[in-house]
């Protein structure tokens, strides 16, 4: 037993020290400003997705940068924008990114998404899908005050209550849209590489477009749509307090009743 207890130590030593000796660097860049709720989000997920590397040889690095110096690189694994829809598109048609997920992190903006760029990749609700969704709830209760959110401190379901706790623990604030849009797009990232084990900037974008289905704390299945948008549920609140999710129950669709569907 003794001779079997230092063998397995060896073993375990030794891939621990094989993962070490093959860690893969996942170099993410950024543009947006440094402090409030995306970036935030943005450090809750790169906290997350490094907790997770340690296990999986993976070492995550957020490289703060400005437009000019972004459009000045020669390549980049991912870019995560917290910016105008003018320097979103900007990115995202630039030839040398055309295999690179370009990530939309705070911008509605209808246009981003009937653009249908290959690779802009909108994690945030479109502003179709706001009117979509209080579309739905107006039929039903015409005389409320509700609007729409991506998010919301009270939301519980689908282990979001976790996830609200963690980052209120660790930023003393609650969660917000923006917020949870940059923790998204990081976990986004950070599973897509967990499953491919490659950090080649097109595999990933392949990945993302056609094989994640992500959870995101708002159930299973979000996907992206051709048009680049992440198909997600939404909350109706009023009063800060969420009285409906979207799409409601018994709507034509499901999560394809919101927003625009297709670029077809």
């Amino acid at each position: 037993m003794r001779v079997f207890k230092k063998w397995l130590f060896v073993l375990l030593i030794g891939l621990s020290q094989s993962a070490m000796a093959q860690v893969q660097d996942v170099s993410l860049h950024y543009v947006g400003p440094t402090d409030g709720s995306v970036w935030q989000g943005l450090q809750q997920g790169l906290d997350e997705a490094n907790i997770q590397g340690e296990f999986l040889g993976q070492k995550y690095t957020l490289h703060v940068v400005s437009m000019d110096e972004l459009m000045d690189l020669d390549d980049a694994t991912a870019i995560l924008l917290a910016t105008d829809e003018q320097h979103i598109l900007a990115v995202a048609k630039s030839e040398k990114f055309a295999n690179v997920a370009v990530f939309n992190l705070i911008s509605d903006s209808d246009a981003l998404r009937s653009a249908c760029l290959t690779n802009l990749l909108s994690i945030t609700a479109s502003n179709k899908m706001k009117q979509d969704a209080l579309a739905q709830w107006l039929a039903k209760n015409p005389e409320s005050k509700a609007h729409v959110q991506g998010w919301h401190e009270d939301f519980v379901k689908f282990a979001a209550s976790q996830l609200n706790s963690r980052f209120k623990k660790s930023h003393g604030v609650a969660m917000d849209d923006d917020a949870w849009s940059g923790w998204a797009a990081v976990k986004l990232l950070s599973d897509t590489v967990a499953r491919t084990q490659s950090t080649d900037a097109a595999v990933m974008l392949n990945f993302l477009k056609n094989k994640i289905a992500f959870d995101g704390q708002k159930g299973a299945g979000a996907t992206f749509r051709d048009t680049g948008q992440l198909r997600q549920l939404v909350l109706l609140v009023e009063d800060n307090k969420i009285v409906a999710e979207a799409p409601l129950r018994g709507v034509k669709g499901g999560l394809d009743s919101l927003g625009l569907k297709s670029c077809k």
